[in-house]
Order: structure tokens, then C-alpha cells, then sequence
């Protein structure tokens, strides 16, 4: 695991001396380095959809996550995947799932392979819930992405797909699903 930051902030170093991020005096001009340019779009993207599901459905970000994960996975999966998938805290994770089980849009069932750990899936409750909320989440990217042309969609899926595979990402919902641990 340590080898795998180490790697990482090797690869973000690189990024930012290969000259975008790094002015001539030798100083980071944060608005040129890639990292934080990603985490900042991120954030804004993120708190842009909430907006469909905060105010009408009464979620927040880690609610939705678990939803989001559990929704394209086709077995149940345990929070600490949901965790790792999401690149989100476990103890965030833990508090969205205590949420969403009291409000029944989750339960817990027995791991087959481990008695002593449960995994979660969404009752018939939570994907109505997500069922009804999906289309309005990719009109609402479809908003977003609006200032790109076609081509420059399929561009940015393409350079954002090398970017996640130089770091060992999973890269579909395919892949995701078949590993057990992300």
C-alpha cells in the first residue's frame, strides 16, 4: 500500500515538473497544477449533482455514494468496499450507512464466505429511490458537460481513462464488480 502513494506522489511530482505546475521561480502555482485543479473540479461536480438528491430526496454526498456503489454492483458489497471504491473515509461511509439502514433504503445480509461479516444492498425502497434518481443525475452531468462538444467528451473520457489507468484504477463498473475487494 505504502508503495502504491509512494508511486503516486512520484507520478503528481512529475505532473507538476514537467512544467504546468511549476513557475520559474520554482514556485506551485496551484492553479496550474493538475492535482489540485482535479480535486476543485471534483468538489464542484460533486456539490453541483447533490443538488438533485439533497434537497428531494434528503441525501448527502456519502448517502448517495453507497447508494451510487450499490446501485451498479449486482451482489451486495461491504462498506469497507464502498469505502475504497469511493475513495471516501470508512468512518463517513459507516455514518451514511447507519443513515440509510435506519431510513430502510439498505440492509445488511449475511456474507456467505464470512458469518462474521454482513454486507450491504439496497432494499426495494432505496432503488426506487435510486431508480427514479439516476435520470435526473445524468441530465443534470449532461448540463455540466454541456460546454464540450462531442468530440471533447469523448476526449476527456479518453484522457481521464489513461490518467486512472497510469494509477491502477479500476476503470468500469465490469471490473469493479467482479472484484471482491476494490
Amino acid at each position: 500500500m505504502e508503495r502504491t502513494s509512494q508511486k503516486r506522489l512520484s507520478r503528481e511530482a512529475g505532473i507538476a515538473s514537467a512544467g504546468e505546475g511549476a513557475s520559474r521561480r520554482g514556485r506551485l502555482d496551484l492553479f496550474k497544477f493538475v492535482p489540485f485543479r482535479l480535486n476543485r473540479l471534483a468538489a464542484e461536480v460533486s456539490m453541483a449533482l447533490s443538488s438533485e438528491y439533497e434537497a428531494r430526496y434528503g441525501l448527502d454526498i456519502p448517502e448517495w455514494r453507497v447508494l451510487a456503489t450499490l446501485g451498479f454492483r449486482k451482489e451486495a458489497c461491504s462498506a469497507q468496499y464502498i469505502a475504497q471504491c469511493t475513495r471516501t473515509h470508512k468512518s463517513t461511509i459507516s455514518r451514511a450507512v447507519t443513515t440509510l439502514l435506519e431510513r430502510e433504503l439498505i440492509e445488511r445480509v449475511a456474507n456467505t464466505d464470512d458469518r462474521r461479516e454482513f454486507r450491504l444492498r439496497m432494499t426495494r425502497k432505496g432503488k426506487a429511490l435510486y431508480d427514479e434518481l439516476v435520470p435526473r443525475l445524468l441530465r443534470r452531468e449532461q448540463e455540466i458537460l454541456a460546454c464540450l462538444s462531442a468530440q471533447e467528451r469523448r476526449m476527456l473520457g479518453q484522457l481521464l481513462g489513461k490518467i486512472e489507468q497510469s494509477l491502477d484504477l479500476i476503470q468500469t463498473s465490469e471490473e469493479a464488480d467482479a472484484k471482491d475487494a476494490y
